[in-house]
């Protein structure tokens, strides 16, 4: 089988910027000649061996950083604007979108942002007749999508706020275990801990330098809410320098970002990442086991798993999503060629669906998506008490899945038919541009495609498609 050809001059542009060197001298590094660097820059040429194995030796650059992760998620995300009713009469060619993305990354995120506003606007001013004669109605993307697309495009990693709770995990280590060193760094820095009844889970009182937890929680949540209030008091440098990265278009963006950040701390000094990475190799990434073994919820696993990706050290790469009971993605990352719905909910068609009528199993899945890509994923529900009787259920399911390549690093895909082609469900991302013509499940029809519409006959759909 031929070797794919890998163009990244996106990427060569960056990683020269980064190094803060001219073309001249970082062709000269790189052992190439001015016009060759220029041409793979500008994608005419593919990055050669030789440029890879330099990028490693000479600059310490982790190869894997040249892949086509985030061109394809631009790709796929792009796609899916172009795919709105707005656009239905400008069809713009695959191959034109995958050039924007991979040649022109900032100019396709800036049409991606304007979308997001265009998006935003027009659903307030559908709901609320009021706002067509209001003067504060601002045209900005949704604060909670700008902040989940800052997660999506660091491939949910975060380098530095990682590291900083591997350290504290380590410290905590030799101090008594994680609750007791959360609690005391809590203390040192004057804060009292009480465990009481609480309309909630957490309440950190200013004034009185008091942190209030539910006594209804279970321990693993008690313990993720320690080590977030540790977060935002004691690391809040560092979270404050992360955000100042980020340039948040909003105040609201970035206070949703902080919380995000506080949380990823949380979930990294739990399950800190040399440990955790050798552990889920070792258990062929048993949730129970691993959830068991780091005093964590089997959904703080999965998650957690979806963000190994620190450089020269990757985990398996995983996607991980989060549904309600309405299909709509409360939480979704991935670091795969799957790229889930931004608009909207997921393919019916996913077992992550059918995970709400089989409470606390696994559900297995091989499937299938149009471009031909072939995953594992593994499906449960995960309903959350309220703690008493009476209180209300939460109650959504979650999946974790990886590309075929990768299932033999699984214990959950053993005796799975993996090469029979006819065990794999064919599924999709989103209807609008989902390409399958006979999927029995469709909602609308795919804006790309030409319909056929036969009054005297009628199939699974009301329509063919071309």
């Amino acid at each position: 089988m031929a070797t794919q050809k890998l163009y990244a001059g996106a990427k060569l542009r960056e990683i020269r910027n980064r190094v803060s060197l001219t073309q001249k001298d970082f062709a000269q590094k790189l052992g190439v000649s001015l016009p060759y660097l220029n041409q793979m820059e500008n994608n005419n040429r593919p990055v050669s061996t030789t440029v890879v194995l330099s990028l490693a030796q000479e600059f310490g650059i982790d190869v894997t950083e040249l892949s086509t992760g985030d061109s394809e998620r631009l790709v796929s995300d792009m796609r899916e604007a172009l795919a709105d009713p707005v656009m239905a009469d400008n069809e713009v060619p695959l191959a034109d979108i995958r050039l924007s993305a991979s040649n022109a990354p900032a100019l396709a995120r800036a049409f991606l942002r304007l979308h997001h506003a265009y998006r935003q606007t027009h659903e307030r001013l559908a709901s609320l007749d009021e706002a067509l004669g209001r003067q504060d109605v601002q045209m900005q993307p949704s604060p909670w999508d700008e902040v989940r697309d800052f997660f999506h495009y660091c491939d949910n990693y975060i380098d530095a706020v990682d590291r900083a709770a591997e350290n504290f995990s380590t410290a905590a280590t030799e101090s008594g275990g994680i609750q007791n060193a959360a609690i005391s760094a809590l203390s040192h820095i004057g804060v009292t801990v009480k465990m009481t009844e609480l309309d909630g889970i957490r309440k950190y009182d200013e004034d009185s330098k008091t942190l209030y937890l539910s006594h209804l929680i279970p321990p693993e949540t008690r313990n993720f809410q320690l080590l977030l209030q540790v977060a935002l008091l004691q690391r809040n440098s560092l979270l404050e320098a992360t955000l100042d990265l980020a340039r948040f278009q909003s105040d609201e963006a970035r206070q949703i970002a902080k919380i995000g950040l506080a949380n990823y701390f949380a979930g990294a000094a739990t399950m800190p990442y040399a440990a955790f990475l050798q552990a889920a190799q070792d258990t062929r990434h048993d949730l129970e086991i691993l959830a068991t073994q780091f005093g964590a919820s089997v959904e703080q696993v999965a998650h957690r798993l979806s963000t190994l990706q620190r450089p020269n050290q990757k985990g398996v790469p995983f996607f991980f999503v989060r549904v309600d009971q309405a299909g709509t993605i409360t939480k979704r990352h991935s670091a795969t060629r799957l790229q889930f719905a931004r608009f909207g909910g997921a393919c019916p068609l996913w077992n992550v669906h059918r995970a709400f009528e089989t409470p606390g199993r696994f559900l297995r899945q091989l499937a299938e998506t149009p471009d031909g890509v072939r995953y594992f994923s593994l499906a449960r529900d995960v309903s959350k008490s309220g703690g008493h009787y009476g209180a209300p259920v939460r109650r959504y399911a979650i999946a974790l899945g990886c590309e075929i390549k990768h299932v033999d690093q699984l214990v959950y895909a053993d005796n799975m038919e993996i090469s029979n082609a006819a065990a794999f469900e064919p599924i999709g991302i989103s209807c609008r541009i989902c390409e399958r013509a006979d999927c029995h499940q469709r909602s609308v029809p795919p804006l790309e495609r030409k319909l056929t519409i036969e009054e005297n006959t009628r199939g699974v759909l009301p329509y063919e498609v071309g």
